[in-house]
């Protein structure tokens, strides 16, 4: 199997007198989808932030494609990895289109402008989430599920080949949400590249994600393989709650009792 697209080892993560993890180890590779789950407060953002490399770790080390990331320029970090935040607000006025082409800077020299290519991919990303037609309007206007689109559209535009995502399903209705994570599915299986999400819904998690990450706190985690991971048992303990297994349309579907 080839280098992963990031890694950790060892890692320590802490916030405050929080301790998330403690000695976690991964190895997310090409054309693999992850979810990172866990209770309210457990730590999921801060470990996200600390593997896009936005905070340090306590200790051990995070690597972006065998290279320490806090040893490589913010630049081609951005160029390879890409991060949706849990809520963001557009602070700036501007355009639906404008805000999407906002992916592209990282490709960008001082003063640059964009490319006709940068701006097709914008347009595709654009349609992609389902956004076309509403180019030129302006961002402060959109609703909240509009806006999450236009920021996963914006990540689309970027095109890293890892992507690293905060509760990508907020402010969506069920049809775009399984749209859209199909769509990130997707990208990452037949593009070469590896996705990262944090998810409430564990039903979600056991339908677009292959590999899972569990938070259990106090610095105990677990990480594996969906079909390993993700039983009664587990859950149950993650989430301080009993937690039944329905089958039904050909899937197993987890319920809180």
């Amino acid at each position: 199997m080839s280098a992963a697209l990031l890694g950790a080892r060892d890692l320590r993560v802490e916030i405050g007198d929080i301790r998330v993890c403690d000695g976690l180890n991964l190895d997310l590779h090409a054309r693999q989808s992850w979810g990172l789950l866990g209770v309210n407060g457990v730590g999921k953002t801060t470990l996200l932030h600390t593997l896009a490399g936005l905070r340090p770790p306590a200790s051990g080390q995070v690597t972006l494609a065998g290279r320490a990331i806090a040893d490589l320029p913010r630049r081609e970090v951005a160029r390879r990895l890409g991060v949706l935040f849990q809520g963001e607000a557009d602070e700036f006025p501007g355009t639906v289109l404008e805000t999407a082409l906002m992916g592209r800077h990282p490709f960008l020299g001082r003063w640059q402008w964009e490319s006709e290519t940068d701006q097709a991919l914008a347009e595709a990303a654009l349609r992609e989430v389902g956004l076309d037609g509403l180019e030129q309007r302006q961002v402060g206007t959109l609703s909240g599920g509009e806006a999450r689109r236009l920021a996963l559209a914006t990540l689309l535009t970027q095109d890293p080949r890892l992507l690293l995502l905060d509760e990508p399903t907020n402010h969506l209705d069920p049809h775009h949400q399984i749209r859209l994570l199909g769509l990130l599915r997707q990208r990452a299986a037949e593009g070469d590249r590896a996705l990262l999400m944090i998810l409430h819904d564990i039903n979600l998690a056991s339908r677009f994600c292959d590999h899972l990450i569990l938070l259990f706190g106090d610095g105990e985690s677990l990480c594996g393989p969906v079909s390993e991971v993700l039983n009664i048992e587990n859950l149950s303990r993650l989430y301080g709650h009993p937690v039944v297994a329905v089958e039904g349309a050909g899937r197993v579907v987890y319920l809180p009792e």
